[in-house]
């Protein structure tokens, strides 16, 4: 089915010249690989494991009806993660990411100009103690929650909060150590959480309207159990006209209620000279229906001085097909309209595998 959608697509883009039709024939032909491996790694009864590693990865596929403008359908990505461990002590993880291979847009055709590769994750583990575990390569900022969940099926909204996104770097080329140690408070056991990492290598290929960092180090600690407290701290510079250096204080919490699952995060940013460098916050609740739907809502508010500032709503309904696929519907609402997702409806189907 997958080689005769390739096909269909080829005949629809035949006005393209020779060479151009051959480049969209190899991308076409990539997707289709991708897609491929999807489904030999989401089979329900894979072969005997002849090896240590572990290949999955998840997608999305989305419809944006925006209050102004034409609607728009999007595969989100195809995102591939590879992992390999054994009894020893080091551990491999990554992830490749083929982002908007696909869209349906204002023209009124499928095309695939807006589409990249992106090496989200690539990094080696050292296991010392529960204590102390050392990570060198590319990985996500610990800043936050989020930021370290985005993926599609393991977050309730198909929209992303803007404070978890335009105030720090999403991943960085660095060194990091991290570790868990048991902590007492008063009469209950809790356990303390920790990682400090620095950036190592500046990242060499920017993704398409990525905000650029650099000079990026920073601490995380988070408190477990039912009421999970994170803090998190970083310095970092933007790299643009002036390199504004930045310092960064954050707070993070999520806990369940009787089934009601709230959670919320905020970051404040200071110039080196002690002004206001931008700040976010967002507060979310995950309300149980039943039959597997719940209802959402966030409140979220966003502000780079002299840029861009506003407030946003989400409000919709999300439901759990199964316990690696969700259904999101949303309305977004708010003060301005922001690139990442505009005001208006939302809806979209994201599956982990």
């Amino acid at each position: 089915m997958i080689y005769q959608k390739v096909r269909v697509m080829c005949r629809l883009n035949c006005a393209y010249s020779g060479r151009a039709c051959l480049r969209k024939l190899a991308y076409l032909c990539s997707v289709a690989l991708l897609l491929t491996l999807c489904n030999i790694a989401q089979a329900e009864e894979p072969a005997q494991p002849t090896s240590n590693f572990k290949l999955g990865g998840y997608s999305s596929a989305s419809i944006v009806v925006p209050r102004k403008g034409t609607t728009a359908f999007d595969l989100n990505e195809i995102s591939l993660l590879l992992s390999w461990e054994n009894e020893g002590r080091f551990k491999f993880f990554s992830e490749l990411e083929l982002e908007r291979p696909i869209s349906w847009n204002g023209n009124e055709h499928f095309d695939s100009n807006n589409h990249y590769l992106d090496l989200e994750r690539l990094y080696i583990d050292y296991n010392h103690s529960d204590r102390l575990n050392i990570r060198t390569g590319r990985f996500l900022t610990p800043a936050g929650r989020w930021n370290l969940l985005h993926a599609p099926p393991l977050v309730w909204t198909a929209s992303r909060p803007l404070a978890t996104s335009l105030l720090f770097p999403n991943g960085i080329n660095g060194l990091m150590m991290f570790g868990a140690t048991p902590l007492k408070l008063g009469a209950q056991e809790q356990t303390l959480e920790y990682s400090f990492y620095v950036e190592a290598l500046k990242d060499q290929i920017h993704d398409r309207g990525e905000l650029v960092y650099k000079d990026v180090a920073g601490a995380q600690f988070r408190t477990g159990n039912q009421f999970n407290l994170g803090l998190s701290l970083a310095t970092l510079t933007e790299e643009r006209p002036g390199n504004p250096e930045y310092r960064m204080l954050g707070l993070d919490f999520i806990t369940h209620i009787n089934g009601w699952e709230l959670s919320g995060e905020g970051f404040q940013r200071f110039t080196s000279n002690g002004k206001d460098g931008g700040s976010g916050a967002f507060l979310q609740s995950a309300a149980p229906l039943g039959n597997h739907w719940y209802w959402l809502t966030r409140i979220e508010t966003f502000e780079r001085p002299q840029e861009i500032s506003g407030e946003r709503w989400v409000l919709g309904v999300t439901k759990r097909v199964a316990p690696a696929q969700l259904l999101k519907m949303e309305f977004v609402g708010g003060s301005a309209d922001f690139n990442d997702t505009p005001r208006g409806f939302v809806a979209s189907f994201a599956v982990l595998f």
